[in-house]
Parts: C-alpha cells; sequence; structure tokens
C-alpha cells in the first residue's frame, strides 16, 4: 500500500509541477500575482515531502518481512510495485470447522482428552491388576483371599502390596480428575468462544470498510472533479489560485483516505485468515478418515464439538 500512496503523491506533484509551469507564465504575463507562484510552490514541495515520507513506512515493512523469512534487513528488499493489491471476495458463509485448525484451539482440545483420559486412569486405579485365569489355581486363591480378609492391606506375594482402605484418598484423587476436566472444557469453551469474536470481527470490519470504501470513491470522484472546474476557472481569471489550492488539496486527502482504506481491508482480510486459523477454503480441511488415521493408538472419544460448545 505503500506503493500506492507514493504513486498517488507523485501523480499529484506531477499535476502540481503543471500548475507551477502555468502559474509562472501568468506571472510573467501579468495576469497571476507572486503570491500565486509561491502558493503553486509550497503545494508542490509540500507533495512531494509526502511522497518522500512514504519512504519511511515502506522500510519498516520491508525490514519487518525480512525478519519473519530470517533474513538480515540489510540483504532483503522488494522492488516497488505498479499493481494495486485487490481485496479478497470473502464467501457469505464459512463452517465453523475451519476454527479447529486455529493451534490454541488444538492445545486446549488435546488438554481437555487428556484430562478426559486421567479420568479413567484414576478410576482404574481402585481395582487391583491380578491374574484372572478359568483353572482353579493359585490366582483363584488369591482372588478368594482378596475378597475376604479382613486385613487393613492385601498381599499377593513379596511385590504385591496395596491399601484397600485409604480413607477417600482415591475417591478424592478422582474428583481432583474431574474437575481439572472440568476446567479444561470450560478453557475449551472460552477459546472457542474467543476465536468466533475474532472472526466477526473482522467480518464486521470487512463489510462496513466495503461500505465506506464505496462512499469513499464517489467523495474523491467528486472532489476531483470539483478541483477540475476550479483550475479552470482559475485560468478564465476568475477565481483565486487559493481557491485552487484548496480544492486540490481536498482532493489529495481524500484520495488518500481511500487508499487507506483499502490497506484496512486487506489487514481485515489478513486478520480473519489468522482467526480462521488459515483462511477460508472448505476444501483444505482434513477428511476425518484423515483425522482418524492421524491419531494416537489411544484416542479417547472426541470432546464436544465446536458447533456444541457455541450452543451452550
Amino acid at each position: 500500500m505503500t506503493d500506492e500512496l507514493t504513486r498517488l503523491f507523485d501523480a499529484a506533484a506531477g499535476y502540481y509541477t503543471e500548475s507551477l509551469r502555468i502559474t509562472r507564465n501568468q506571472y510573467q504575463s501579468g495576469t497571476a500575482d507572486q503570491s500565486a507562484v509561491s502558493q503553486a510552490e509550497a503545494q508542490l514541495e509540500a507533495t512531494q515531502a509526502q511522497a518522500i515520507a512514504t519512504g519511511v513506512t515502506r522500510a519498516q515493512l520491508e525490514h519487518a518481512i525480512a525478519v519473519l523469512i530470517g533474513k538480515p534487513p540489510a540483504e532483503f528488499s522488494i522492488p516497488p510495485t505498479e499493481a494495486m493489491i485487490a481485496v479478497p471476495v470473502i464467501p457469505p458463509e464459512m463452517p465453523s470447522a475451519l476454527l479447529e485448525r486455529r493451534p490454541d484451539i488444538a492445545a486446549v482440545e488435546r488438554l481437555m482428552a487428556a484430562a478426559n483420559a486421567q479420568i479413567g486412569v484414576t478410576v482404574a486405579a481402585f481395582f487391583p491388576t491380578i491374574t484372572l485365569s478359568g483353572n482353579y489355581g493359585t490366582s483363584a486363591v488369591l482372588l478368594h483371599r482378596l475378597l475376604a480378609t479382613s486385613s487393613r492391606f492385601w498381599s499377593f506375594g513379596s511385590n504385591l502390596v496395596q491399601t484397600v482402605f485409604d480413607a477417600g484418598a482415591r475417591r478424592a484423587q478422582v474428583e481432583q480428575a474431574r474437575a481439572v476436566f472440568d476446567q479444561d472444557v470450560a478453557n475449551y469453551r472460552q477459546s472457542v468462544l474467543t476465536a468466533f469474536q475474532q472472526v466477526e470481527d473482522q467480518l464486521a470490519a470487512l463489510r462496513i470498510l466495503a461500505q465506506e470504501a464505496e462512499v469513499q470513491d464517489k467523495a474523491v470522484a467528486a472532489a476531483f472533479e470539483a478541483a477540475r472546474i476550479l483550475n479552470n476557472q482559475y485560468l478564465a481569471g476568475t477565481v483565486a489560485y487559493t481557491s485552487v489550492i484548496v480544492a486540490d488539496q481536498t482532493a489529495l486527502a481524500n484520495a488518500e483516505a481511500a487508499v487507506n482504506i483499502r490497506q484496512s481491508r486487506l489487514v481485515a482480510s489478513a486478520a480473519l485468515i489468522q482467526a480462521l486459523g488459515g483462511g477460508w477454503d472448505a476444501t483444505q480441511l482434513p477428511s476425518r478418515e484423515r483425522i482418524e488415521e492421524d491419531a494416537p493408538l489411544n484416542f479417547n472419544p472426541l470432546p464436544p464439538s465446536i458447533e456444541e460448545v457455541r450452543g451452550k
């Protein structure tokens, strides 16, 4: 967008250079005074200064891109381009499954799945690990002793001793695991809601900026038409050059505002891509078969979907 602003200021400077030439000719012929020449010179030099100032922003953006791609800023440069970047067309509807690609949502979803698995691990600790056999032998005898003993401890040989009566410690561990799971579910829901907010924010920004751009384009056309008419009136000697300068500055300011609006729309489009976790093309989503293939062998039941969380 800095290249586009530079082109705008350069084009305006070219127009003001021609106006200065005409004003000097009129001064030499006695139809204009020195103040008109000075005003034309000031207008030209101020516009040239604006064109130069865009170089600062362009250099900073260029250096930021160099850092992002892992290169020293001094060794990286992007040549100016004449192309105008088009604002992406956003589809009217997008599946919420796109949000599942976001790293923050994926992270809290896995934490929730891990907490869910931990509940099963904690509950399983209630039951002793023994060998079950269809033969009446040592295992059956030990199981009978386990169920019949009145001792505080049960023992199977020298390497298996566990507490039967633990004053509710294991039950407390299960409750703790369930509390952790509830917390992870709440965090997952909050992350999903935040993601929806970010998406809706950018969609609203794009919609409003599109309306603003339409109105601003009409303002630019009207401002340039007014500047053209006043310039013709000045050449005819019916208005002072001050009126031309005011009209030109208004037209240039409106044109600059239009460029800034386009820049805001492009930034909002990039922010929407980030909020969606990688764009709005639903064909890039992996199939369920692909997800199941990539899942680990001890994959637990899926947690609540984004649609279910959003409906709560």
